[in-house]
């Protein structure tokens, strides 16, 4: 394994579409899907962010906790690896992400002692969370889709899918 320290984000633009390797977070507790939103995104979407070259996809998902939510978190297993296309309506690119779902337990954290809802900054963003009821999920504006349909049935080994949006 690569031991010095990461390099950029795993991301860039060629002929107006953007390709994306990032984790994801899937937290959940007693029925509900911790999710987030952000100054610009007008949809809920999971912790999470972009790998960095010469980072592991379990360091990352680390890491990204470790800077948006102020805790250290221990991954429970992989869910799923995820190949999706879509357009993402902020900046208006085509994407092509490769995104990797870990399951992660918080339980040893101060996270479910913070409320239904809260806030925590990184720097100059503000990360606005929010613990989602699965059924609720169902009517939010939340990314990705398919999880507002599979959150009630994660699976016990990963899954690799393909998702066209």
């Amino acid at each position: 394994m690569n031991t010095e320290k990461p390099g950029a984000d795993i991301t860039f633009v060629s002929d107006g579409a953007r390709f994306k390797y990032r984790v994801c977070a899937v937290i959940v507790s007693d029925g509900k899907l911790l999710a987030e939103r952000d100054e610009v995104s007008p949809y809920y979407y999971l912790p999470g962010g972009k790998v960095r070259l010469g980072e592991t996809a379990e360091n990352a998902v680390i890491r990204e906790l470790r800077e948006e939510l102020r805790v250290e978190a221990e991954i429970v297993r992989p869910l799923y690896i995820s190949q999706s296309f879509f357009l993402e309506e902020v900046d208006g690119l085509r994407y092509h992400e490769l995104c990797f779902y870990y399951l992660v337990d918080v339980s040893k954290t101060d996270i479910p002692e913070r409320g239904d809802s809260f806030t925590m900054r990184e720097g100059k963003h503000v990360h606005e969370f929010e613990w989602l009821g699965f059924e609720r999920l169902k009517d939010e504006y939340f990314y990705p889709l398919f999880l507002k349909t599979e959150i009630s049935r994660l699976p016990e080994h990963t899954v690799v899918r393909t998702d066209i949006e």
